[in-house]
């Protein structure tokens, strides 16, 4: 089949017909992030309609806020992973679930210290969650290689990698079932989780603002790996183009191990600070699955940056929908605003245009 290919660049705005110049428009940057401020902006409308106090819509926004913090660590561990290895890594849910557990598994292990300042847990916890953080990055990398490395060596389609990944989950919330039972639980039991006042008669639990710190901590370090380091570089370069990084010299097995193990310890750090903000259950990891994919999604698979953000708008919008509508439909409202965006960004928010 003969195929004609033209070299001549494509045609400047000015010249452009109307309709193209449009569609150009639309699928911008820049209308994006007006389309996620429409939509906001609706969502406060309608909030108004139904009565909703200013106050009450602020009080939710910050909710969102927080819940978005837990959110993008769990969604730049997702995104790093397919970045690089191009697997959607349908066990990263269960990862999540798997680290609360094991953070439970280490506090109960050591004696209960008391709370640290107006928090509710003690040290234990930190420590727990650091080695749970460890632990759960080794095992996405055995998981690696026990699992993907072989089929990466096979060049199996994405569907095969998918459908394995799911195993993964399955296993692992089947050890959590087998370990922990059916029911919920917490860190603490029968401790206070006292909340105080921000503004504007705005309170919330000390855990939420710690959750929130260190989950911006966390991607902070991420930023200075991804930005300052030879490792940060390899693995960007292996995200761009796998052969070339390897024929340049870059040690890519080296950069496929660690791309686990950060983002393994993401996916623990996530699970153990949604455990404390509410309880820990064996579903809770897959729950969180859809929510963690839309804002990969929606801030343009493979950009860690732009999952921060997707995870910020996605939380924010589940929760400020609560306002005037069962909280269960919230998730769904999140879903609709990423398909909004994606019409017309198929690409996602930072994702350069086709």
């Amino acid at each position: 089949m003969n195929q004609s290919v033209s070299n001549t660049p494509p045609a400047p705005a000015t010249q452009l017909r109307p309709g193209e110049r449009i569609k150009r428009i639309l699928g911008s940057r820049t209308a994006g992030v007006v389309i996620l401020l429409l939509v906001i902006l609706a969502l406060i409308l309608v909030a108004n309609a139904q009565g909703v106090t200013g106050n009450r819509l602020l009080s939710l926004t910050v909710r969102g806020v927080m819940l978005g913090g837990i959110l993008s660590l769990g969604a730049i561990g997702l995104t790093l992973i397919f970045g690089v290895l191009r697997i959607p890594n349908f066990a990263h849910g269960d990862l999540m679930t798997g680290g609360a557990y094991l953070g439970l598994l280490f506090v109960g292990f050591m004696p209960m210290g008391n709370p640290i300042g107006p928090f509710s847990f003690g040290y234990e916890f930190l420590i727990a969650m650091v080695g749970s953080m460890a632990v759960v990055g080794v095992v996405g990398y055995l998981v690696d290689r026990m699992v993907f490395t072989r089929l990466r060596n096979r060049k199996s389609a994405s569907i095969i990698f998918a459908m394995s990944s799911i195993g993964v989950a399955l296993i692992i919330r089947s050890l959590v079932y087998l370990g922990w039972g059916a029911d919920f639980t917490f860190f603490y039991r029968g401790r206070p989780r006292p909340s105080i006042e921000l503004f504007a008669g705005i309170r919330v639990r000390p855990d939420q603002l710690f959750i929130l710190g260190l989950a911006l901590f966390l991607i902070f370090l991420v930023y200075l790996l991804l930005e300052h380091t030879k490792m940060g570089k390899a693995m960007r370069a292996t995200a761009d183009n796998p052969d070339l990084a390897r024929v340049t010299g870059i040690d890519t097995e080296r950069v496929v191990m660690w791309t686990w193990i950060i983002g393994g310890a993401l996916a623990a750090a996530g699970g153990v600070m949604y455990g404390l903000d509410s309880q820990l259950r064996p579903e809770m990891g897959w729950l969180l699955l859809l929510p963690l994919f839309a804002s990969v999604i929606l801030g343009t698979i493979g950009n860690p940056y732009g999952a921060l953000v997707g995870a910020l708008v996605i939380g924010i919008v589940w929760q400020t929908s609560s306002a005037f509508l069962d909280p269960a439909y919230g998730p769904g409202v999140a879903f609709l605003v990423m398909i909004l965006v994606l019409l017309f960004r198929p690409e996602g928010i930072f994702g350069k245009p086709r």
